[in-house]
């Protein structure tokens, strides 16, 4: 079955300016790898998005939820069935609680709140991915987690409804939440920042993206950090960095046609050109193999990988 029959007529046709047809996901990822999307539904408004999810519901069609498309890795035959990409970005602040829709940049939610005078996120500036995406997936670095900072949400339950919830519905971890498992699409998200000092805000932000810039690829296609790091060993200490044991075992050195391992940070993976999803799925288990064999550790992947059409 594709997204292309039987139910596409069955649009209401208000909502068809909304969708396009066999979009190439390779457009849709930073990762810049996959084949075509049967159909790609933009979620502009909660109204939108409640009455796509219907949609699809009724049509019996598979779904993958999509922000901007950073940490995915999809499969080279594409995906015979519906992405519902979520596109809500509004932003507001009220006190010191910013407000803003899923589908924004998280870098630009960054900029904006401390444009508002709101200071707290800076630690994470130059993250890429949409606000959805980076709270679905408790993004953080250098100590810390944006699940910090969540107070409330509205999601599109996977029964399809409307509803609010607290922080603790999220069930965060180290780089998942228990919700983006059951399936439920996040619309928005209210976050609790301070006010304080602007200019070492804005120097914190200057700092962090510099720093990304020269570890991270600028100009070169990737889903960012291929693996999470390992637990502490100790209650005191900090992660293992999962790039050091790549960078051990030899990573750096490997490649799968254009897929490679990137030259200053050995748990990134870049589409060099013309990489396959294949390539790059072969380049993560051999990087992943070269860390088992050396030091009896098994690193988990933190990309998600869209799922394979049906044989």
């Amino acid at each position: 079955m594709t997204a292309d029959t039987p139910f596409i007529p069955d649009l209401p046709p208000d909502l068809a300016p909304l969708t396009r047809r066999q979009v190439p996901l390779r457009d849709l990822t930073t990762l810049r790898v996959g084949g075509p999307a049967g159909l790609v539904c933009r979620l502009t408004t909660p109204e939108a998005a409640l009455r796509f999810h219907r949609w699809v519901e009724n049509s019996g069609l598979p779904f993958y939820i999509l922000g901007a498309g950073s940490n995915v890795l999809a499969p080279d035959d594409g995906f015979a069935g519906v992405i519902l990409k979520v596109e809500t970005s509004d932003f507001s602040v009220t006190g010191n609680l910013v407000t803003a829709g899923a589908g924004l940049d998280f870098d630009s939610l960054i900029a904006q709140s401390l444009n508002a005078g709101l200071v707290g996120l800076e630690f994470a500036s130059g993250i890429p991915g949409t606000l959805g995406g980076a709270v679905m997936g408790n993004a953080g670095c250098y100590g810390h987690e944006i699940g910090e900072f969540v107070r409330t949400a509205r999601l599109l339950t996977p029964e399809g409804h409307i509803e609010e919830v607290g922080a603790d519905e999220f069930g965060f971890a180290y780089r998942l939440t228990q919700l983006r498992e059951t399936g439920a699409v996040l619309l928005d998200v209210t976050l609790a920042m301070c006010a304080g000092d602007g200019d070492q805000a804005m120097a914190v932000r200057h700092e962090r993206i510099a720093d990304r810039r020269a570890k991270h690829p600028v100009d070169q296609a990737c889903a960012g950090s291929w693996f999470r790091n390992l637990p502490a060993a100790s209650p005191d200490d900090r992660r293992q960095a999962a790039g050091r044991l790549l960078e051990a075992a030899g990573a750096k050195a490997m490649h799968e046609g254009d897929a490679r391992v990137f030259e200053r940070h050995a748990n990134i993976i870049v589409n060099a050109g013309r990489a396959t999803s294949d390539q790059i799925s072969r380049l993560a288990a051999r990087m992943q193999a070269a860390v088992r064999d050396r030091f009896k550790v098994e690193l988990v992947e933190e990309v998600r990988r869209l799922p394979q059409n049906p044989a």
